[in-house]
């Protein structure tokens, strides 16, 4: 399932949806049906002609079937990608009024979306952390280096890729508990000041990093620092283009920093499961835009 077909299936209606151009195969198909006529219109020849009418009323007969055909398969499209879009929550099914707070349901779920008004709980420890192996920056047994299973060996596997390929990727920073997020961001907030650190860091219970589903990532030839300038690093644009063939995306894209709440973050990858990472590639839309408030 593609993106597009989701978006023209289940009419989400999302007014930032960029990439998205529904239709065009429909199209084109009404251009295709359009020149079948025009074209036997052209080879009809004389109307007097017994022979060349009845022709014609074939012709006729058979762009009817054909376009009855199209139009059982194209019903029948729809109704399949209906189906297909119904494993996909909304935001609003996943999240719960908390006193002033929105809080989130599914926190162990590989579509949870939380930001800056989603909370996760801050009890929340996601289940079966393990330490992926790759070539990480953390030191031993540091908590950084841990995600949550699948993630981890989908991980595993984009690392492979990558230096298959001749890119060489290394872990930064992982799963981070509620404590510790609540500690970086009184950090940042002390040294720059609030309303800088609300746009680097997210405060406890609003870090994706808490999900155990998120791994910042670099390379050798930036160390360990998390910079825009992975992005324009060969090792950042191999990712750019197939994380999401792994399972990733990269969370905190270029230009939605008002939909994100967080500025663009080219190192930050997210599991989200192969199938809805191509679909949210292929539209370069965030998770915000993907899972939505409805249907």
């Amino acid at each position: 399932m593609t993106m597009k077909n989701l978006v023209v299936a289940t009419g989400l209606s999302f007014a930032l949806l960029a990439g998205c151009q529904a239709g065009g195969d429909e199209q084109t198909s009404n251009q295709t049906d359009n020149q079948s006529q025009n074209d036997g219109q052209t080879n009809d020849g004389s109307s007097n002609s017994s022979e060349n009418n009845n022709d014609g009323n074939q012709n006729k007969k058979d762009q009817n079937d054909s376009s009855k055909k199209e139009d059982q398969e194209s019903d029948q499209s729809d109704e399949a990608n209906k189906d297909k879009s119904a494993a996909y929550p909304t935001m609003a099914e996943t999240v719960e009024k908390n006193g002033e707070n929105l809080t989130v349901t599914n926190p162990d779920s590989i579509y949870v979306v939380a930001n800056k008004e989603r909370n996760l709980p801050s009890d929340f420890v996601p289940k079966n952390l393990v330490e992926p192996d790759v070539s990480s920056y953390a030191p031993k047994d540091d908590p950084k280096r841990l995600m949550v299973k699948e993630a981890a060996t989908a991980l595993e596997k984009m690392f492979a890729g990558a230096k298959k390929d001749g890119f060489e990727l290394k872990a930064v920073s992982g799963y981070r508990s509620y404590e510790r997020q609540e500690a970086i961001f009184a950090y940042n907030a002390e040294q720059r000041g609030e309303e800088v650190a609300n746009q680097v860091s997210a405060q406890a219970g609003q870090s994706e990093h808490q999900t155990g589903l998120t791994m910042d990532i670099s390379t050798p030839s930036l160390g360990s620092s998390l910079t825009e300038e992975f992005g324009n690093t060969p090792e950042g644009k191999w990712v750019a283009e197939h994380a999401h063939e792994y399972g990733f995306v990269v969370r905190y894209l270029k230009g939605k920093e008002d939909i994100t709440g967080y500025q663009y973050e080219p190192w930050h990858v997210r599991y989200v499961g192969k199938e809805a990472a191509s679909d949210i590639h292929e539209a370069g839309v965030t998770l915000e835009e993907f899972f939505s408030e409805q249907k």
